[in-house]
């Protein structure tokens, strides 16, 4: 008679829960797995999907715009909202169901329901409870609710964003990361008068500097109001249900919304960790080793609730590897070097491996090859957006260690990029790679000469 009732115990229906879930009950394993909202977790629900959504909605404009280079008359254009939220509800729960249907054909059992943990190998869900060999917790995260600033129970999170009943003529986004900066284009670009106030020098902190900057200026010249080095220190709601928003600066400006995107904390309250004996560091996150494993040995952690990198593939990254050591008996350790991603702004940004300013610290003298261009699609149009297109590379041993990519479709450039980084390839193997012309993407294969050099952290 088997110790346990399962072998496996997913608290968290979100893409590295399901993934876990999914492959384990494929293996045969029993599995049961506990979602409390909706499968699909942020990412499908309230998170990339939608947001990817919008962001093809918003940028409709520029195209009717740049149409009649192209020698095509665009009639009047009317946007509505409704229309876009109730396609996106409809998409994201087609998704939904199939996430179900892949947990339920793989025989793994579905539970609509909040789990808890009673101690290391029992969970609670209502007035069930089941006893695992292995515990796994992928229960994501959500959008930090700061508590500290007086009237933000006015304003929205992204999770608001995607169920406005109306488009607000304006509103001001308190941040300077993704989130932040993909919704301040995605509402502009539908239309709304738009403030990304944010406390930092400049947004996307962590991104190369000639990306952030060059991204700065573009959303200024398509009339995004950017206000950095400030804070919304209070919030007030008016007669008119307007908000005003008091600024460190000094002002006080009025928005018809107020979006908080200040970073996303773990989803690890109420969960039973303490009875389990789980340990949490300083915001909560569960701490976990390389295998992802935490410090009570069989349970585990993967996803946002660990806040390591925020990411939905690397989630699922964590899930293979998780499967790996659980259950084939191949312990493997999640490898978060060289992660591919992309900023859905308008421009986009694509990139993957370091930074010039990073690099700076780990190699003592690096090559930068660097373009800046007006992209083809462009010049019939007459738009006068550049793209940037940058090589970071370590002069000693000629690896490329970063590639950063503003402008059109770079999202989809850095996904092949990251390859050549995680493969470990040197500019040598990059110039020796034919182009495919005419193409945006050729600039990466034909900047032959550096532009500048980097010793020490400063450039030559």
């Amino acid at each position: 008679m088997a110790k346990y009732d399962l072998d496996l115990f997913v608290i968290g229906g979100g893409s590295g829960g399901v993934r876990a879930g999914r492959v384990a009950a494929s293996m045969g394993k029993r599995v049961a797995i506990a979602e409390e909202y909706r499968f699909g977790g942020t990412c499908v629900i309230r998170g990339c999907v939608p947001k990817k959504l919008f962001v093809y909605a918003s940028q409709f404009p520029e195209h009717f715009e740049d149409a009649a280079g192209y020698g095509w008359a665009v009639g009047e254009s009317r946007f509505d909202w409704a229309t876009l939220i109730a396609n996106k509800d409809k998409e994201i729960a087609r998704l939904e169901g199939l996430y179900r249907k892949g947990l339920e054909n793989a025989g793994a059992r579905l539970i609509d329901g909040r789990a808890v943990l009673v101690d290391s190998h029992t969970v609670r869900v209502g007035g069930e409870t089941f006893t695992a060999e292995h515990i796994l917790v992928a229960t994501g995260g959500r959008p930090n609710p700061h508590v500290a600033l007086p009237g933000r129970e006015h304003c929205i999170t992204s999770n608001e964003a995607f169920h406005l009943e109306e488009l607000p003529a304006s509103i001001a986004i308190e941040g300077g990361g993704y989130i932040a900066v993909e919704f301040a284009n995605i509402f502009h670009g539908l239309g709304v008068k738009t403030t990304l106030i944010y406390r930092g020098r400049e947004i996307l902190s962590r991104f190369d500097g000639d990306l952030r900057k060059g991204l700065h200026e573009a959303m200024e010249a398509k009339g995004i109001r950017i206000l950095c080095q400030d804070i919304i220190e209070q919030v007030e709601k008016q007669p008119d249900g307007r908000l005003a928003a008091h600024l460190m600066s000094g002002g006080v400006e009025t928005f018809d919304k107020i979006m908080l995107a200040i970073g996303r904390v773990p989803n690890t309250e109420g969960l039973g960790l303490e009875a389990a004996g789980v340990e949490t560091g300083v915001r909560g996150e569960i701490l976990v080793d390389g295998y992802s494993r935490t410090n009570v040995e069989n349970i585990w952690a993967i996803g946002d609730v660990t806040d390591r990198v925020q990411l939905t593939p690397v989630a699922i990254h964590e899930a293979m590897c998780f499967i790996e050591t659980a259950f084939k008996d191949n312990p493997t350790t999640v490898d978060h070097r060289d992660i591919a991603t992309a900023v859905f702004s308008q421009p986009e940004i694509g990139t993957v491996g370091l930074a010039e300013e990073e690099a700076g610290k780990h190699f003592e003298e690096l090559e930068i090859y660097r373009a800046s261009f007006r992209p083809m699609r462009h010049t019939l149009a007459g738009r006068q957006d550049k793209m940037i297109m940058k090589l970071v590379v370590d002069a000693a041993s000629k690896r490329v260690v970063g590639a950063h990519i503003l402008g059109p479709d770079a999202g989809e450039m850095a996904q092949l990029l990251g390859i050549a980084i995680k493969g470990r390839l040197t500019k040598d193997v990059f110039d020796r790679t034919m182009a495919v012309h005419p193409t945006a993407a050729e600039e990466l294969v034909t900047m032959y000469q550096p532009s500048y050099r980097v010793r020490n952290g400063e450039r030559v």
